[in-house]
Protein backbone atom coordinates (compact mmCIF):
# COMPACT_ATOMS: atom_id res chain seq x y z
CA UNK A 1 0.00 0.00 0.00
CA UNK A 2 2.91 2.58 0.54
CA UNK A 3 3.97 2.39 -3.62
CA UNK A 4 0.29 3.26 -4.30
CA UNK A 5 0.44 5.83 -1.87
CA UNK A 6 3.32 7.53 -2.81
CA UNK A 7 2.52 7.15 -6.31
CA UNK A 8 -1.13 8.78 -5.67
CA UNK A 9 0.26 11.55 -4.08
CA UNK A 10 2.88 12.19 -6.91
CA UNK A 11 0.31 12.21 -9.43
CA UNK A 12 -2.32 14.61 -7.55
CA UNK A 13 0.64 16.96 -6.60
CA UNK A 14 1.50 16.84 -10.71
CA UNK A 15 -2.14 17.87 -11.53
CA UNK A 16 -2.54 20.45 -9.04
CA UNK A 17 0.79 22.13 -10.05
CA UNK A 18 -0.35 22.32 -13.60
CA UNK A 19 -3.63 24.15 -12.96
CA UNK A 20 -3.03 27.83 -13.19
CA UNK A 21 -5.23 30.10 -10.99
CA UNK A 22 -6.76 32.90 -12.89
CA UNK A 23 -6.06 36.52 -11.73
CA UNK A 24 -8.76 38.40 -10.67
CA UNK A 25 -9.20 41.99 -12.53
CA UNK A 26 -9.71 44.78 -10.87
CA UNK A 27 -12.58 47.51 -10.92
CA UNK A 28 -10.68 50.73 -11.86
CA UNK A 29 -11.41 53.79 -13.79
CA UNK A 30 -9.09 54.96 -16.85
CA UNK A 31 -9.29 58.09 -17.77
CA UNK A 32 -7.84 59.50 -21.68
CA UNK A 33 -7.19 62.21 -23.43
CA UNK A 34 -8.29 61.50 -26.69
CA UNK A 35 -8.63 64.39 -29.57
CA UNK A 36 -12.49 64.96 -30.54
CA UNK A 37 -13.92 67.37 -33.20
CA UNK A 38 -17.67 66.53 -33.74
CA UNK A 39 -20.11 64.12 -32.19
CA UNK A 40 -18.82 61.40 -35.27
CA UNK A 41 -15.92 61.41 -33.35
CA UNK A 42 -17.57 61.15 -29.55
CA UNK A 43 -19.66 58.15 -31.00
CA UNK A 44 -16.89 56.34 -32.50
CA UNK A 45 -14.86 56.28 -29.49
CA UNK A 46 -17.62 55.52 -26.99
CA UNK A 47 -19.01 52.67 -29.26
CA UNK A 48 -15.37 51.14 -29.94
CA UNK A 49 -14.83 51.25 -25.76
CA UNK A 50 -18.03 50.00 -24.51
CA UNK A 51 -17.65 46.98 -26.91
CA UNK A 52 -14.82 46.08 -24.70
CA UNK A 53 -15.02 42.94 -22.50
CA UNK A 54 -15.29 44.11 -18.85
CA UNK A 55 -16.53 47.65 -19.41
CA UNK A 56 -19.40 48.94 -16.80
CA UNK A 57 -19.63 53.22 -17.60
CA UNK A 58 -18.07 54.99 -20.61
CA UNK A 59 -18.39 58.99 -20.24
CA UNK A 60 -17.29 61.45 -22.93
CA UNK A 61 -16.53 64.78 -22.44
CA UNK A 62 -15.45 66.28 -25.51
CA UNK A 63 -15.06 69.70 -24.44
CA UNK A 64 -12.12 69.09 -21.94
CA UNK A 65 -11.22 65.32 -24.62
CA UNK A 66 -11.45 63.62 -21.39
CA UNK A 67 -13.04 59.78 -22.10
CA UNK A 68 -13.58 58.11 -18.64
CA UNK A 69 -14.02 54.05 -18.87
CA UNK A 70 -14.92 52.46 -15.59
CA UNK A 71 -15.02 48.72 -14.66
CA UNK A 72 -12.31 45.65 -14.94
CA UNK A 73 -10.09 46.62 -17.82
CA UNK A 74 -6.42 47.08 -18.24
CA UNK A 75 -5.83 51.10 -18.96
CA UNK A 76 -3.26 50.07 -21.76
CA UNK A 77 -5.89 48.27 -23.19
CA UNK A 78 -8.87 50.93 -23.51
CA UNK A 79 -5.63 53.28 -24.41
CA UNK A 80 -5.04 50.99 -27.46
CA UNK A 81 -8.85 50.22 -28.64
CA UNK A 82 -9.32 53.87 -28.84
CA UNK A 83 -5.72 54.76 -30.74
CA UNK A 84 -7.20 51.93 -33.42
CA UNK A 85 -10.23 54.42 -33.99
CA UNK A 86 -7.55 56.75 -35.93
CA UNK A 87 -7.73 59.60 -32.78
CA UNK A 88 -4.41 60.42 -30.66
CA UNK A 89 -4.79 59.64 -27.47
CA UNK A 90 -3.16 59.51 -24.09
CA UNK A 91 -3.31 58.82 -21.15
CA UNK A 92 -5.17 61.43 -19.06
CA UNK A 93 -2.05 63.69 -18.03
CA UNK A 94 -3.50 66.63 -16.18
CA UNK A 95 -4.64 66.94 -11.97
CA UNK A 96 -6.81 69.56 -10.87
CA UNK A 97 -5.10 73.08 -10.18
CA UNK A 98 -5.75 72.76 -6.21
CA UNK A 99 -3.65 69.50 -5.59
CA UNK A 100 -0.51 71.09 -6.63
CA UNK A 101 2.12 72.74 -5.19
CA UNK A 102 3.84 74.34 -7.11
CA UNK A 103 0.96 75.30 -10.38
CA UNK A 104 3.52 77.04 -12.00
CA UNK A 105 6.73 75.30 -11.99
CA UNK A 106 8.52 74.37 -15.41
CA UNK A 107 6.72 71.84 -17.27
CA UNK A 108 3.29 72.01 -15.26
CA UNK A 109 1.87 74.72 -16.89
CA UNK A 110 0.06 73.41 -19.85
CA UNK A 111 -1.69 76.63 -21.71
CA UNK A 112 -3.46 73.49 -23.67
CA UNK A 113 -5.17 71.86 -20.86
CA UNK A 114 -8.79 72.16 -19.48
CA UNK A 115 -9.89 75.27 -17.08
CA UNK A 116 -8.78 73.98 -13.59
CA UNK A 117 -6.19 71.65 -14.16
CA UNK A 118 -2.49 71.55 -14.70
CA UNK A 119 -0.13 69.23 -16.46
CA UNK A 120 1.16 66.37 -13.85
CA UNK A 121 4.79 66.72 -13.19
CA UNK A 122 7.65 65.94 -10.41
CA UNK A 123 8.71 69.01 -9.77
CA UNK A 124 5.04 70.29 -8.79
CA UNK A 125 4.48 67.35 -6.68
CA UNK A 126 7.76 68.13 -4.34
CA UNK A 127 6.90 68.77 -0.33
CA UNK A 128 9.68 69.61 1.63
CA UNK A 129 10.99 66.86 3.93
CA UNK A 130 11.13 67.07 7.94
CA UNK A 131 14.32 68.70 8.87
CA UNK A 132 15.20 69.94 5.43
CA UNK A 133 16.83 73.29 5.20
CA UNK A 134 14.18 75.23 4.25
CA UNK A 135 12.22 74.23 7.40
CA UNK A 136 15.36 75.63 9.58
CA UNK A 137 14.73 78.93 7.89
CA UNK A 138 11.11 79.11 8.77
CA UNK A 139 11.20 78.30 12.33
CA UNK A 140 14.16 80.93 12.62
CA UNK A 141 12.16 84.09 11.77
CA UNK A 142 8.75 82.31 13.65
CA UNK A 143 6.90 84.51 16.15
CA UNK A 144 6.82 82.22 18.14
CA UNK A 145 11.01 82.17 18.68
CA UNK A 146 11.83 84.40 21.34
CA UNK A 147 15.34 85.35 19.37
CA UNK A 148 13.57 86.31 16.17
CA UNK A 149 14.56 89.64 16.80
CA UNK A 150 18.10 89.77 17.81
CA UNK A 151 18.60 87.48 14.62
CA UNK A 152 17.22 90.07 12.15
Amino acid sequence: MGALDSLSEYISDYFRVSRKRRKRKVMQTVNIKVKMDCDGCERRVKNAVSSMKGVRSVEVNRKIHKVTVSGYVEPKKVLKRVERTGKKAEIWPYVPYNMVAYPYAVGTYDKKAPAGYVRKSEQSQLQLLPGAPDDNFVSLFSDENPNACTVM
